[in-house]
């Protein structure tokens, strides 16, 4: 079928260059996530070199001899830069292949997203500024939720949606999957709070982020799951958006017990009950043992695997899902098909 998208975006390039930018991103917000979690972010305190080196010709034998913190901050570096790399490689290819100027803003943006990544990552080493360090924390998930969208604009499915019949239940589903993406952002903001401002579980500032994080996981939570059940129940079997939905619903369910796990490893059992030291023997001084640290980034890295599959899911049920209208809207539409 041939739709006005369709004609103006031929090429499947722009699609498969947007997946693979997406799908490089989230590793990159993990291992980002890890040193944060490895408390890494200054093991190599000069930027844009690498202790004296140009950042690409550090010699592998003293990247893969370093210790922990200095490999995972050096490979955070080269990971961005493919990402960059690639980034720039999309907006070429969608300024060729695809005439929509909309996505190729949104491509422009992505690219400009990702430069003022980097020149903030660079700034927190330069000035060892910790405020900026939640910043670059704090874009990094925006950056991948707009390769997200990029995944889904250049898509087959947007080029040749038929949007569904009208119905009463399309508007909620939307406005649902629309408010969940919303908090997902502000809950992995929030949590970022707890990661870089307030390390001190003593103080107010602390209790308070902690319990604006508890009631923000509690909120989307109960938004995904209304939005699960909303997809399940819609009329039409729209697999496009059953599938992400379950997918969501799944990964939230893991996040939360991440999040249960991350507590006990980082804090105490409920009460103030102390954990076991040999659980997280050595975490004030070394950011714990590698697998206590792979299980707390995994819990970051989850988030924004919640944001993207909201945000997936919300611009697929705008595109597939027609809302129905008002009652002036129906009643003009009666008056142009009477005889």
């Amino acid at each position: 079928m041939i739709t006005p998208e369709t004609s103006l975006t031929s090429s499947p390039w722009p699609h498969r260059l947007a997946v693979l930018l997406c799908a490089t991103t989230f590793p990159l917000l993990f291992v980002g996530a890890m040193v944060t979690t490895r408390q890494a972010g200054m093991a190599v305190p000069d930027w844009p070199n690498t202790f004296g080196y140009n950042m690409f010709l550090y010699p592998l034998s003293s990247w893969f001899a370093a210790p922990w913190n200095v490999f995972v901050e050096h490979g955070h570096r080269l990971f961005g830069a493919l990402v960059g790399m690639l980034t720039i490689a999309l907006v070429i290819t969608l300024w060729l292949r695809d005439r929509r100027a909309w996505v190729g803003a949104l491509g422009l943006f992505a690219l400009i997203l990702v430069i003022g990544q980097g020149v903030l990552g660079g700034m927190r080493v330069r000035l060892n500024e910790q405020t900026l360090a939640q910043l670059h924390g704090c874009v990094a998930p925006l950056f991948f939720a707009t390769t997200v969208a990029l995944c889904v604009f250049t898509s087959r499915l947007w080029r040749e949606a038929e949007p569904s019949s009208e119905n009463r239940v399309s508007r909620r589903i939307q406005v649902l999957a629309l408010s969940t993406t919303l908090l997902a952002y502000v809950q992995m903001v929030v949590g970022s709070e707890l990661r870089h401002i307030a390390p001190d579980a003593s103080t107010d500032r602390f209790r308070t982020a902690v319990w604006f994080h508890l009631l923000l996981a509690a909120a989307v939570a109960i938004h995904v799951v209304m939005l699960w059940i909303r997809v399940l129940r819609f009329p039409d079997k729209v697999t496009a958006l059953r599938r992400p939905a379950a997918l969501l619903l799944a990964v939230v369910i893991g996040q939360i017990g991440l999040g249960c796990l991350t507590w006990l490893l980082k804090y105490s059992w409920p009460g103030g009950i102390p954990v076991p030291q040999a659980w997280v023997a050595g975490w004030t001084n070394t950011a714990g043992t590698l697998s206590q640290s792979l299980v707390i980034t995994a819990h970051v890295a989850t988030g924004s695997l919640v944001l993207g599959l909201s945000l997936m899911l919300a611009l697929r049920s705008l595109r597939l899902l027609t809302p129905v209208r008002s009652g002036m809207q129906l009643g003009q539409r009666a008056l142009e098909a009477a005889p």
